[in-house]
């Protein structure tokens, strides 16, 4: 869940920070208060996109950061298999905005936007205006259906993805492979000529490296030569070189080492110089005399050179890049040289491929018709209980093998009528703006067992509702936050009063500056929240107890 969220420097916040608790977080406020900004500044941290006009007047930077409790173990394994840290069950986001760009990281770990948004698919929901209207689109609505139907209809689903992605391949080979005769013939000739070619250059591997140390060794003979003659010199024990040196050094100390122990450790020490020393010089001279210039292995250690360059100019970058090229353009020869039988087979394996996609789509077809029939018969209990009075609801599904894909063949259209005596239509032509937002209150009700993400924000959740209506939708709210993390901006005191967890959000001036904060509530000051949210320009005792009861029948309502 989301522990905390942190603000510094963004809009109007100055700097606040929220912790947040279980259950049912609702933040409440005067119009203008800043609200929105909160949500805003959840949407920032998630990848959203930052403006440099969002940071506050006179600041460097803006700074959003939000911190999760992640427990259950199907997030935690998701978060890990995007490569992404997980600090002792927490995962702290974190947006600088600085204008021109800004930096995430995740647990201190710099991340792409890409991958903050993948992170935040696993991590939290938020439910808007947009998110409402998403509704509408047949695609969510098919998506809503497998979401319900859970893990088997997803082992299908996936089994049809691989299968659908092979018949798509198949596909695409066959399209891009249509040749015509006299084309097919000048690619016998070139693939025949490369792979030639290839076979006589007779590579190993690994050639072109050793090829290319020799080559160097003996264009730059006679400077080897001269570095390590006069590294001969310099060590050796003629003309006052190292060796000498040290030679004379040793039979002084060996003059006087019976006078002092400690002077025969270092003799012994100098003693095992002479020795490495003479052995090098050895060696040195060694190489030296078997250093000689063949001009016979320089021209054909140059013309060898020449030829692997030039295949790998042509076939690739390596002796085993070109060997690849070599392989590849043998398994075309064999396409080629019988052509008629390459298409057919591809041909019957689309056929094939496509047949079992078919089968996988009409097992599909069967459990996603059951589980609409389930849905919708909960879908219309939980829209009863949100004040839909008499409402008709059913999920339609629609096949076609024509509208095959990687999620099957069918086609799901939610259907709604909210009047006695009207007949069915879809929610595109029926459902208001209010009327949605309880659509998706009621289907997340009924997907809050299946649905693996553990913090939803609802924001305009209230929108175009009020009296009993509200009164249903904070109860619906109620029984969802049992199951998952809710958190809420409303300006209905019926859902206010649901809250377990109560935030006031308020404007205020400090130091010439409009500057926004929210504060958490206690039970005494969030009774009082409501009242202000019932009253008028004054808050009656009236108005007070009239607070106090709708946030006992809140209470009641949540004991069952």
């Amino acid at each position: 869940m989301l522990h905390s969220l942190h603000v510094k420097n963004l809009a109007l916040i100055d700097e606040t920070e929220v912790v947040f608790g279980e259950g049912l977080n609702i933040l409440t406020g005067e119009t203008g208060a800043g609200k929105s900004i909160i949500i805003g500044s959840i949407n920032l941290a998630l990848g959203a996109k930052a403006d440099k006009d969002m940071i506050r007047t006179g600041a460097e930077y803006a700074l959003v950061e939000m911190v999760f409790d992640v427990e259950r173990p199907e997030q935690l394994k998701a978060i890990r298999d995007l490569e992404l840290p997980v600090e002792d069950g927490q995962v702290i986001l974190q947006r600088r905005i600085m204008p021109g760009r800004s930096v995430c990281k995740v647990c201190g770990e710099t991340v792409t936007a890409r991958q903050l948004k993948q992170l935040s698919e696993i991590l939290i929901d938020i439910h808007g205006q947009h998110e409402h209207q998403s509704l509408l689109q047949p695609s969510k609505q098919l998506e809503i259906v497998d979401a319900y139907a859970g893990d088997s209809l997803a082992a299908l689903k996936e089994q049809l993805r691989a299968v659908y992605r092979q018949y798509r391949d198949t596909l695409e080979e066959l399209a891009g492979n249509e040749t015509d005769e006299e084309t097919r013939k000048r690619e016998i000739l070139l693939l025949e000529f490369e792979v030639k070619e290839i076979d006589e250059a007779g590579l190993s591997s690994g050639e072109d490296e050793e090829t290319e140390q020799t080559y160097q060794k003996l264009v730059n003979g006679q400077k080897i030569k001269d570095a390590l003659s006069a590294s001969h010199v310099l060590c050796g024990y003629e003309n006052d070189g190292a060796g000498s040196n040290i030679g004379r050094a040793l039979r002084e100390l060996r003059t006087v080492a019976s006078y002092d122990a400690a002077i025969l450790g270092l003799e012994q020490q100098l003693e095992d110089i002479d020795n490495l020393l003479n052995d090098y010089n050895r060696g040195l001279a060694d190489y030296l005399a078997g250093l000689e210039f063949d001009g016979e292995l320089f021209d054909r250690t140059q013309r060898r050179l020449d030829l692997i360059n030039h295949l790998k100019s042509k076939y690739g970058n390596t002796v085993e890049e070109i060997q690849l090229y070599r392989e590849k353009a043998e398994q075309k020869l064999e396409k080629y040289r019988d052509y008629t039988a390459y298409r057919m087979d591809l041909t019957q394996r689309a056929d094939t491929l496509k047949k079992d996609a078919l089968a996988l789509c009409a097992d599909i077809c069967a459990i996603r018709r059951q589980n609409c029939e389930k849905l919708a018969g909960r879908m219309r209990k939980a829209l009863e209980d949100l004040n839909f009075e008499q409402v008709q609801f059913e999920i339609r599904v629609s096949s076609s093998e024509d509208w095959l894909g990687a999620d099957g063949y069918d086609r799901v259209t939610f259907l709604i009528s909210t009047n006695t005596g009207e007949q069915m239509r879809e929610l595109s032509q029926v459902a208001s703006g209010g009327e949605l937002s309880r659509i998706m209150l009621a289907l997340k009700t009924v997907l809050a067992d299946k649905d693996k993400i553990e913090t939803l924000i609802f924001d305009e959740i209230d929108t175009g509702i009020s009296g009993r209506t509200a009164w249903k939708v904070s109860e619906k709210m109620g029984i969802l936050g049992r199951e998952h993390q809710l958190i809420c901006i409303t300006h209905l005191p019926q859902i206010a009063a649901m809250a377990d967890v109560h935030f006031c959000i308020e404007k205020s001036v400090e130091g010439g500056r409009t500057v926004t904060g929210i504060k958490r509530l206690d039970e005494e000051e969030s009774t009082e929240e409501v009242a202000r949210m019932l009253g008028g320009a004054s808050i009656t005792e009236n108005v007070r107890n009239n607070a106090k009861e709708m946030k006992d029948l809140a209470r009641n309502t949540k004991q069952y």
